[in-house]
Parts: structure tokens; sequence; C-alpha cells
């Protein structure tokens, strides 16, 4: 049975480390956070696992710092499943893993057809991990004994979980692929803060006018603000819809306000006058935006046929190659190399086209080098011609 006892002190939690450095082999760590019921996407559980030391359950809030785990476990390899979606948050406690195993993108260059941790681990190992706690809300406190020991059994089996895919990895030649995969995941920088955040409010494209689009970016900073205040997640003070309809709906007074649809529910009519006067300030904001904004991105795949034909034949035809040694290689084309860098390349081509171009192009876009060896090549040869090939494929890879 595993201890589901929760470390909740500094003066624990340091016992608790120095017992994990006398531990053997690679340390097992995983991170619960409460993503859609706080604002924030901190850590509120941590949990570790290491052979002949045993499991433990962290609570960071209250330990605060915890980078004494990284310094008394110096040089060590840990094990995460997915840890593209967990680094953030460790290293804002101060946990910073200088070397990784992830399990997870380990089952996908393997081309295992389900890769969560519940379904690898009862494929490799025959255990079956109950999921049913994996989307409750972590910020609760205490934490339900139900809910620690779900979290528990997270890491108790990823280090033999990591044995069984490293021999895997091996067998198949895919190891030095994965190891450059996990460095990449565990270098890459944080994405920088987008400048126009509210933006991303769903339903934007429907606001027809600048002024509503003012009133919908003066809301959105109001609940933001909220949200950060109450350590909320934005959407359970007023769902984006919410927004959207105050902004096209113009309310002329705080009861046109109420009775749109989502401000009427408590937690909205409780925040009535922030709500009101952020329509106030939207509807008499001089600082007005642009309906559209000019994006440096490129356009979505299926409007390059009308904008860029050449780049559409380069685009489809490179990707029947790359598909076809993906599945020869029994990994997901998104592994074998980024569908945003095949598109920049697609797009613009370097000129001249050759290996060297072509992989300092693809290296720039952050292909590995070990992707660029696969798939250079490949792609030099579909962008060869592209025309007459894309005529000569079947009409259903045209379309994919």
């Amino acid at each position: 049975m595993v201890s589901v006892h929760v470390v909740d002190s500094p003066e624990e939690f340091i016992t608790a480390c120095r017992t994990l450095a006398d531990g053997t082999g690679p340390l097992a760590i995983d991170a619960e956070r409460a993503s859609g019921f706080t604002y924030s996407q901190r850590a509120y559980l941590i949990q570790v696992y290491r052979r002949n030391a045993g499991a433990f359950l962290f609570d960071p809030p209250a330990i605060g710092n915890m980078s004494a785990l990284t310094t008394l476990c110096h040089g060590q390899e840990w094990v995460l499943h997915a840890a593209s979606q967990d680094l953030a948050c460790l290293r804002e406690v101060g946990i910073e893993p200088p070397q990784i195993f992830d399990t997870e993108l380990s089952a996908r260059l393997l081309g295992l057809e389900r890769v969560g941790l519940g379904a690898v681990v009862e494929s490799l190992l025959d255990i079956h991990l109950a999921k049913e706690h994996s989307a409750v809300n972590w910020s609760t406190r205490p934490l339900p004994e139900p809910w620690l020991v779900y979290a528990a059994a997270d890491v108790t089996h990823l280090v033999d979980l990591r044995d069984k895919l490293e021999q895997m990895l091996i067998d198949s030649g895919k190891l030095p692929y994965a190891l450059a995969e996990f460095e990449a995941t565990r270098v890459k920088p944080e994405r920088t803060p987008s400048e126009t955040p509210w933006r991303k409010l769903s339903g934007l494209h429907t606001l027809r006018s600048p002024r509503h689009l003012a009133i919908a970016r003066a809301l959105w900073f109001a609940r933001d603000e909220l949200a950060r205040e109450r350590d909320v997640s934005p959407g359970r003070l007023i769902p984006d819809s919410a927004i959207i309809a105050a902004a096209s709906g113009t309310p002329a007074s705080k009861s046109d306000l109420i009775n749109t649809k989502g401000f009427n529910g408590r937690d909205a009519r409780g925040s009535l006058d922030r709500w009101w006067e952020a329509v106030n300030f939207g509807l008499g904001d001089p600082d007005l935006p642009p309906l559209r904004v000019k994006s440096d991105t490129l356009p979505a795949p299926r409007m390059w046929r009308d904008k860029n034909p050449d780049a559409h034949a380069r685009l489809t035809v490179a990707r029947h190659a790359v598909s076809t040694r993906a599945e020869q290689l029994t990994m997901p084309i998104e592994n074998l190399i980024a569908p945003t860098a095949l598109r920049a390349v697609a797009w613009q081509p370097p000129e001249p086209l050759s290996i060297e171009t072509l992989t300092a192009s693809l290296l720039k876009e952050g292909a590995r080098a070990w992707q660029v060896e696969e798939t250079a090549a490949l792609i030099i040869e579909a962008f060869d011609n592209s025309m007459e090939k894309l005529a000569a494929l079947q009409p259903a890879a045209e379309e994919n």
C-alpha cells in the first residue's frame, strides 16, 4: 500500500529530499495542476518516486521553494510523462531537471496506438491505473485520500515503464532520436506572451465594428484582473460568449447588461459594477482596435491552393513523401517533422535549393538533426516538379 502522507512543511521536505538522494536510479516526477479551476498554472501537488526511497507527495504552495530537490539529486535523470506539460510548473517552484526521459514521447516515437499514461502502463506493464481523478480541482485542501492514492500511483510505475520503453527504443534503433527529442523538450523556451491576448476570445470574429472590439477588450481585461485576484479560471467568472454578447449588444444600462446572457449568474451579478465599468470604458475608449490585424504567420494550408498554388503543390507532395517515411518508421508524421517546419519551407523554399540550404532552413524552424537527416532528401525530391507530381497523386492524398 502506497503511503498517501502529504509533505507540507519546508523541514519535512528537506528530510524527504535527503531520502530521495539516497535512493537509486532515475527519479520519477509528476505534477497536478488545477487547470479550468484556477487562474494560475502552478502545481498544487508534486509526486516523486525513486527506487529504494519510495514515493513522496509534496504540497508546493505550503513548501514554497523546492530547489533543494534538484540540488540534492544533482545530475540524475528525471522521468516524466508528457514533460512539456509539467516542466513550467516545476521550474516555478525551483525544480530544474538536468536530464529527462519522457515516457509519453517515447510511446509516440515507437508508434504505440495510445500514449496516455494509463494506456501505456496497461499495455507494457499489464497494470491498470484508475484515471477517474485526472480532472479534479487539485487546489482543494485538504486533498481527499482517493485523489492522493491516484496521484501516487502515477509515479510509482514510471521508472519501470521507462526501462521497458528504453529497451524498445534500443531494439527499434530509435533511442538516439528519443534522446534528442527529450533534450529539445527540456530546453525549449517558454512561449512569449501575446501582446493582444484578448483577441483569443472565442467568437471574436463575429464582432463587426472596432467599437464592439473595444468593449470586448475592456471586458476581457476586467475579467482577467478579477480572475488573477481570486485565482480562479476566467471562464468561471463570465464565459467568452457573455463578453461577445455584451460587446455586440452594446448595453445602455446595468439593467441591459444583467439581462445579457452570461451576466445573470450569481458570480457575474456579484461583480456587476466591474463589468459595467468595463463596458463604459469600451464605449468611450478613443483607442479603437482594428478589426483585423496583420499576422506574420502563414495562411492556413486549406487556403494555399488559391493564394499560392506552387506552395500548395510543394506542401502536398512533400507531406505525402514524409508521411510514407513516417509509416515506415512507425511513428506519427508530426514527430518525424513538425508541420510548422514543413509548411515554412514549402511556402518559401531556400534559394538555391540544396541539401545544405534546406538543412539550415529546417534547423532554423526548430527541426532536430535526426529529423533533417530523415526528411531533407525526401522534401527536396518532392519540391522538384511538384506540380506534375501533385497531378499524379491520388485525389484523396491531395485533400489531406
